[in-house]
Formats: C-alpha cells, sequence, structure tokens
C-alpha cells in the first residue's frame, strides 16, 4: 500500500504542475475502484472540502449527512460515493472493497488509526478534516468513514448525530423550475396545498436556492434546491433536531409522503 507521505507528495506535486485543489488532484491520483457507483452523498454536516453540487442551505453548507439521510442520495458533478435516486445518502455499511477502493483502506483499518489518534474522544468535524488534511481522503468518504466509525465505537446510532438527536431527509426530482420548488414553500397559498396545518414557519428563503424554517417553534428544517435544467429541479430537505429515533421514523415518512404530493401537485 502505497505510504501516506508519498502519495501527498505526489498530489501535492500535482496541485503544484495544475493548479488544481487538493480534492481535485488526488481525484487523479486514485484509480476508480469496481463496482463503485457514481455521484456524491451528503456530508454531515462539517466544514470538510470535497462535496461538490449539492443542494445547500444560505451559509453554504450541504444538505444531511450520510448516515442519517432517507433513502437515497443527491445528484453531484463529481466525487463518487454510494447513492439511491432521490436526494439522500442510503443508511448502509459500505463493503471493505468499496472503501478500500476509495480511501485507500478497509474500514478495520481506518478505525484502528483513528483508535490510535484518539478520535473516539474528537468531535465529528475533526474527525473528518483529519481524514482529508492527513490521509487524502475525498470530503465525502472523509464522512463516511467517520460516521462508519462512530457507529462501530457505539458513539451513535443509525440517523443519530454526535449531539444525540436525530435527523431525516427527503428528497425529488421535480420536473418544475427550480424557483417553482421554492416557491412552493414560501408561497403561503401553494404552501397549504401539499402541506396543510403543519406547523411550519418561514426563517430565510434564496430563490431558486434554499429556505430554512421552524418546525412547531424550533429551527429544524433545511430545503435545498438544485436546478438540473430550466423545466427540472432536484430537491432535498433535512428535518433535525429530533428527540428519538421513533420522532424520527415517523416524520421520514411523513415527509417523503409530502414530498410526493408537491411533485404531483407541482407537475399537474
Amino acid at each position: 500500500m502505497t505510504s501516506n507521505k508519498s502519495f501527498k507528495s505526489r498530489v501535492r506535486a500535482r496541485m503544484a504542475k495544475t493548479g488544481e485543489s487538493y480534492t481535485a488532484a488526488r481525484r487523479h491520483l486514485v484509480p476508480d475502484g469496481p463496482g463503485v457507483p457514481d455521484g456524491p452523498g451528503v456530508p454531515d454536516g462539517a466544514d470538510v472540502p470535497g462535496v461538490l453540487d449539492v443542494p445547500r442551505v444560505p451559509g453554504g453548507e450541504p444538505i444531511g449527512q450520510p448516515e442519517a439521510l432517507s433513502a437515497t442520495a443527491l445528484p453531484s458533478g463529481g466525487s463518487s460515493a454510494p447513492t439511491g435516486r432521490s436526494g439522500a445518502v442510503r443508511d448502509v455499511t459500505l463493503s471493505d472493497d468499496v472503501v478500500v477502493a476509495r480511501t485507500g483502506r478497509s474500514n478495520d483499518e481506518w478505525f484502528a488509526l483513528l483508535d490510535d489518534w484518539g478520535a473516539a474522544a474528537r468531535p465529528h468535524g475533526e474527525i473528518a478534516r483529519w481524514l482529508v488534511e492527513e490521509h487524502g481522503v475525498q470530503g465525502w468518504w472523509a464522512q463516511s468513514v467517520t460516521v462508519s466509525y462512530e457507529r462501530a465505537r457505539g458513539l451513535r446510532a443509525p440517523g443519530q448525530s454526535r449531539g444525540g438527536d436525530f435527523s431525516i431527509s427527503a428528497s425529488k426530482i421535480i420536473n418544475v423550475p427550480a424557483e417553482r420548488v421554492v416557491e412552493a414553500f414560501t408561497d403561503d397559498d401553494l404552501r397549504a396545498r401539499w402541506l396543510p396545518d403543519a406547523p411550519f414557519e418561514i426563517r430565510t428563503s434564496r430563490p431558486g436556492k434554499s429556505v430554512t424554517a421552524n418546525w412547531e417553534g424550533r429551527a429544524a428544517i433545511t430545503v435545498g434546491v438544485v436546478a438540473k435544467g430550466a423545466e427540472k429541479a432536484q430537491l432535498g430537505l433535512q428535518h433535525g433536531k429530533l428527540p428519538d429515533a421513533a420522532s424520527a421514523a415517523e416524520l421520514k415518512a411523513y415527509w417523503r409522503e409530502r414530498v410526493a404530493v408537491l411533485k404531483k401537485l407541482l407537475e399537474g
């Protein structure tokens, strides 16, 4: 296996030659492994480089976290990661073959390395940044390894953040302009047609881009929209700050059903 120091030197040499970012230069030096699906996942809200075209909240952070999103994965123009088709990263355990192909080490090898570094006592963002900056792991994969490690060491349950609360996501491709999707959240009359009597209160919005909202008085909802053409948009919604797994399961089913109704309404 290539040593980390040698590999990082090769990456930085390419960066100096081409002007590419670390992530882009590394991508050219790591061959695609067999059976690795394309498209990026959604990272766990940490400030980690390497995440490309995903719905984002106004501050620029991607929506969602790898283990917490509902059934699918958001599209991208870049790095490879496990995906589904409706907008969030699947809650799955990746095979060692896939992890080795994309990161250079197996889960057990990463876990041993992280244990030696004292990762169990460190916050999620610090672990993910260390994997990116010290070992050249791409952003999504750094998040995935971090989440897998935290779950293996009993630091979080599936769908749970290191802070103890839970979050879920729902997403959908909708064949209307991105501006119309955001309007479905911000226009009271239109929202009432697909989200009636919901304890939903707008906090911020950016036309065609994003919405943040309160749910039952708490800042808990982020919505991101990516235009996939003049008449096509990718919606990604995350509902966080949920107290337990039962609440998360209930709201996961609720939002999946509601975004299906929204799609039918807007496309009808």
